[in-house]
């Protein structure tokens, strides 16, 4: 795939509001409220504003923080981090590195073997379940 770009408007009508909140506003949805923090099931988990695939279900883990957590990327050049310094913390966000969506963070503190946890908001995600 190549880059996806969009007008705001077009974001807006495909998109729910949350989905546009959080994926074009870097916003972030509650914990414990989205529709994959407690998801087992087998699939690719893929950006809802454009399709790239960024996350497989093998490398998802319970993190206890209310959002969905993966070890990696399905592939590393499918995200994209950038320095997030709102909110008074000083943050790695991630983006699709497809359209520019509003992801979530990476931090430090994940499962072995990487030692990352990528936390993600369920409305940037919608999942291929394995059939």
């Amino acid at each position: 795939m190549g880059k996806v770009t969009k007008s705001d408007e077009e974001w807006r009508a495909q998109l729910s509001r949350e989905q546009y909140q959080v994926t074009r506003r870097a916003g972030t949805e509650p914990p414990f409220t989205g529709s994959f923090w407690d998801c087992k099931d087998a699939g690719r988990y893929v950006c809802v504003c454009c399709g790239a695939e960024l996350f497989d279900s093998e490398d998802k883990f319970d993190s206890g923080t209310g959002w969905p957590s993966f070890s990696r990327p399905a592939e590393e050049e499918r995200v994209s981090n950038h320095a997030d310094s709102s909110h008074g913390m000083l943050r790695t966000e991630v983006r699709c590195a497809e359209c520019e969506a509003h992801l979530g963070h990476v931090f430090e503190d994940g499962p072995a073997p990487t030692g990352q946890r990528y936390c993600i908001n369920s409305a940037s995600l919608d999942l291929k379940r394995d059939s």
